[in-house]
């Protein structure tokens, strides 16, 4: 792999948190502008060298940092806009809604904070079975938070206005529910919603596995279909759904643990697709696939009141929570004969095996330690994007990612990290890259937490944030990544 180096041009400073970071041309507009979500519910966009709102939905969103002390991954996480909005005025949000807060789906998860600042969360005892089958039970009063996945339209007077909610989902916990994680395929013209496996850690229910679950999935809505259901019943099941609704989706894969987005790339007459795996305490995983078989949600309901198996011939698994990424899924402790070094023990064994032959292998993967004098240690993976432009030769025809915060065991500030890595040829894993940048953020922290690009892939944009938590306001910079 090359090593690259690139220049962060600042287009836009003291903004909230970034989550999404894409462009659209504006109905009666000829022109492309960034648009910036902000995780506290602000759309702005960038006209003129001026940042303008697009639309503020605030009053909407959940109370943020409640839950984590500051930090918080509920929030607006998502937009797409309609492939025709320029004519038709439509683009989706996906949201965390203002007043759903619930008390979460397990008791410990009020525990406290650990030694990093983070929420303390659930960790499976692989020699107490109690741990490794929990259900997810009195969901209707037992959850921490509703999201919805909404349609809106941009009106003749420029204003926008809802027009339909086409999901709303209970989820178990405040973290995992997905980043950028609104999309539309150009392959289908669907909207693809990918959301994550409900949250706290080890995904206590295994609801990334179950295919009645619709979390830790990928999931497209054919948004064309008119269900003439303006506001469907909050649900966490598939066979909820109300069946104009069940029509509508198809499931493209399962087993996700949390998903910053999905990348779609133009190679000759197909696209190759790029999905972010968020790992748990080993590594961070970045998968490819050309190829697939989505299956309708009316054909997986059919077979689970059938008690059958789903035929799954093409059907993407990336294999969470048997396996985090290229490894059996690990509870690490220290060692008592020698505290330097780790005991790293599978969590879920049957899960493991069950799954070994029926998962997506990785593209790429990196470690949460890592000692080789050319990687870094990684926290949590936070974008995913395929590159076309010609800007930055070295890297054209290759996806970048970016981690949350190098973690090296250092002292603030800390900042996040950028890098690549390339389909092979010969479709077998590879190895990735660390980017270089020459911005010096001095003494401020730079958490790396959303990437973005344009419509046709040639331009890359970088959402940083100087905090870990939501609740410190006005940090967020959006960068042009230039050569």
């Amino acid at each position: 792999m090359l090593n690259v180096k690139v220049s962060l041009l600042p287009m836009v400073s003291k903004i909230n948190l970034p989550t999404v970071l894409k462009t659209a041309i504006l109905p009666g507009d000829s022109i492309e502008r960034l648009f910036i979500a902000t995780q506290v519910g602000e759309i702005f966009y960038i006209g003129n060298g001026v940042i303008r709102t697009f639309l503020d939905i605030r009053q909407r969103i959940i109370k943020l940092g409640v839950s984590g002390g500051g930090y918080d991954e509920r929030g607006l996480i998502g937009l797409a806009f309609h492939p025709e909005f320029h004519y038709n005025g439509l683009f989706y949000l996906h949201y965390s809604v203002a007043g759903t807060q619930g008390s979460s789906a397990l008791p410990s998860e009020a525990a406290g904070r650990g030694q990093d600042g983070l929420p303390e969360f659930f960790q499976p005892n692989p020699c107490d079975p109690r741990t490794l089958n929990l259900k997810w039970i009195n969901r209707e009063t037992k959850f921490d938070h509703i999201d919805t996945v909404e349609e809106w339209i941009l009106q003749s007077n420029d204003q926008p206005q809802k027009r339909r909610a086409l999901l709303n989902l209970r989820r178990p916990f405040f973290n995992h529910n997905g980043v950028n994680s609104l999309n539309f395929s150009p392959e289908t013209g669907k909207l693809v919603l990918t959301t994550g496996d409900g949250g706290s850690g080890y995904d206590p229910f295994n609801l990334s596995q179950d295919d009645m679950e619709i979390a830790g999935k990928i999931i497209e809505i054919d948004v064309a279909k008119n269900t003439f259901i303006g506001n469907p019943p909050v649900v966490t099941r598939f066979n909820e759904l109300p069946a104009p609704i069940q029509e509508t989706l198809t499931v493209i894969a399962k087993g996700v643990r949390n998903i910053p987005g999905i990348s779609f790339q133009r190679f000759l007459n197909q696209y190759i697709k790029y999905v972010g795996n968020v790992g748990q305490d080993l590594v961070e995983s970045i998968f490819s696939f050309v190829h697939y078989k989505p299956i309708p949600v009316t054909q997986l309901i059919q077979a689970f009141l059938m008690k059958s198996e789903t035929e799954k011939e093409g059907f993407i698994n990336f294999g969470w929570r048997g396996w985090e990424g290229t490894f059996p899924t690990s509870i690490i402790r220290g060692c008592s004969a020698n505290p330097t070094l780790e005991e790293k023990t599978i969590a879920y064994y049957n899960d493991t095996v069950k799954n070994s032959f029926r998962r997506l292998q990785p593209l790429t993967s990196y470690f949460h330690k890592d000692p080789r004098p050319d990687k870094f240690g990684g926290t949590a993976l936070t974008g995913v994007q395929a590159y076309l432009g010609n800007g930055i030769p070295d890297l054209t025809g290759s996806v970048l990612f970016t981690d949350f915060a190098r973690d090296e065991g250092s002292q603030p500030p800390v900042s996040g990290v950028l890098a690549y890595t390339r389909v092979r040829t010969d479709g077998k894993p590879n190895d990735f890259s660390v980017i270089q940048t020459d911005y010096n953020f001095g003494s401020q922290s730079a958490y790396y937490v959303s990437l973005g690009t344009n419509l046709d892939q040639t331009k890359l944009y970088l959402g940083v944030y100087g905090s870990m938590n939501v609740t410190d306001s006005n940090q967020g910079t959006v960068f042009e990544i230039v050569p």
